[in-house]
């Protein structure tokens, strides 16, 4: 009888505990879709922001870097823009993200002139934070900004303390990531959006409008 109470304790316990995990998943994960995709309802801007990531250890395009560049440059030839503003330094290895992703975009056939290599940033609050200072040298007021699925509620948490008008446009994945590649990558994301709601963002002068 003692032994059947136990285990019965034991199962309501556990169930509990699973219950209560789920809890946990589905907030964090409501959480972090709840989070703003834009905070305008413009069809064009001044310019696309590609934010970088980094290239393979030969400086070739990454996966996602490929993507999100060519997404970029997609949304270029659609009219979105008509300037495209590549952003990352050397933050993994010693190529440059900016200059890595500009090539390509070139390539792809965006004019030279329409592309803007921003290549101070290692991280992606550089990113918006070199970016938007390039903007504001032009006089420019507006950008859809484009990076991984996964990567741009991150990305919409930083742009709220910039004054720009401004929408996020997701890079397809990259064909060879799979599904479980995928949802780590969300996981790992979800996380950092938690945090960032619950704690803000660390003091930073990259910040210049914290709210």
């Amino acid at each position: 009888m003692a032994y059947n109470a136990i285990m019965k304790t034991l199962r309501r316990l556990l169930t509990i505990g699973l219950a209560l995990v789920i809890l946990a998943i589905a907030g964090a994960a409501f959480l972090y879709r709840s989070i703003p995709t834009h905070n305008t309802n413009l069809t064009h801007f001044d310019a696309i922001i590609v934010l970088g990531t980094p290239a393979n250890a030969d400086g070739t395009p990454s996966p996602e870097q490929r993507e999100r560049t060519l997404e970029g440059v997609r949304e270029f030839k659609a009219g979105v823009a008509p300037h495209v503003i590549l952003t990352g330094g050397p933050a993994h290895n010693k190529f440059v993200e900016a200059h890595v992703m500009a090539e390509l975009a070139v390539a792809q056939g965006v004019p030279p002139s329409a592309v803007i290599e921003e290549d101070q940033a290692q991280n992606t609050v550089q990113n918006i934070f070199y970016s938007s200072r390039i903007m504001a040298a032009h006089q420019w007021t507006s950008a859809e900004v484009v990076s991984s699925p996964s990567h741009l509620p991150r990305t919409a948490l930083i742009l709220e303390h910039f004054p720009l008008a401004w929408r996020t446009d997701a890079a397809p994945w990259p064909p060879n990531y799979g599904l479980w590649e995928r949802a780590a990558r969300f996981g790992v994301e979800t996380q950092y959006c938690v945090k960032l709601r619950m704690y803000g963002f660390p003091r930073t002068p990259f910040l210049p409008h914290p709210q």
